[in-house]
């Protein structure tokens, strides 16, 4: 396993860490998640493993989006993407200011779901990328009819902006600033 890059404590469900992802060594792993009925938004419902594992590779090899893999109290439980969105994703589709970053994030499907812990993914998820003091703003654009991945976001501070159309979808364009982010995290002690 890869040096922890970022780690958070969740005073609920306890360590959250994030690692570098291994294009190769990680594709069956993915393969499972990325292909898995609850993760029909990433859009890889048909993808082999050599075909996830050339996706990852693809953003390895990419000067502006890296992916991780988080860990939960050691194991693998979730994936994390982060892009400049005026290169990558959203280039000419948005006003991008000075300090955006771009994140997609999925949990591990499991069979036994706990209460909170997409919440506690993706707060963790916030505060690592919000841990670069150079990021301003967190920017997001799930597909529009995932209301589920909305909530979430709402809970972590996004405001939605809009509505926008990308070839593969209708996407909900939303922001979190620090500050925001910062509020909804003490105001729901997360």
């Amino acid at each position: 396993m890869s040096d922890v890059l970022f780690h958070r404590e969740d005073p609920r469900l306890g360590g959250f860490s994030v690692v570098a992802l291994d294009p190769d060594a990680d594709a069956p792993l993915l393969h499972s998640w990325v292909t898995h009925p609850k993760a029909v938004y990433w859009m890889m419902q048909d993808a082999d493993e050599r075909q996830v594992a050339d996706e990852y590779r693809r953003i390895a090899e990419h000067p502006h989006h890296d992916a991780f893999l988080g860990l939960h109290r050691g194991s693998p439980a979730f994936l994390v993407e982060r892009y400049d969105p005026a290169r990558v994703e959203l280039a000419g589709l948005y006003d991008h200011r000075v300090g955006d970053v771009g994140m997609h994030f999925l949990t591990a499907p499991s069979d036994t779901p706990v209460h909170g812990f997409t919440l506690a993914v993706i707060t963790t998820v916030m505060a690592m990328l919000f841990d670069d003091p150079a990021a301003r703003r967190v920017v997001v654009e799930p597909d529009a009819r995932n209301t589920a991945v909305h909530a979430l976001n709402a809970a972590v501070g996004f405001e939605v902006v809009g509505t926008i159309a990308k070839p593969e979808k209708e996407a909900l364009l939303s922001v979190c600033t620090r500050e925001r982010f910062e509020a909804a995290v003490r105001g729901a002690a997360l």
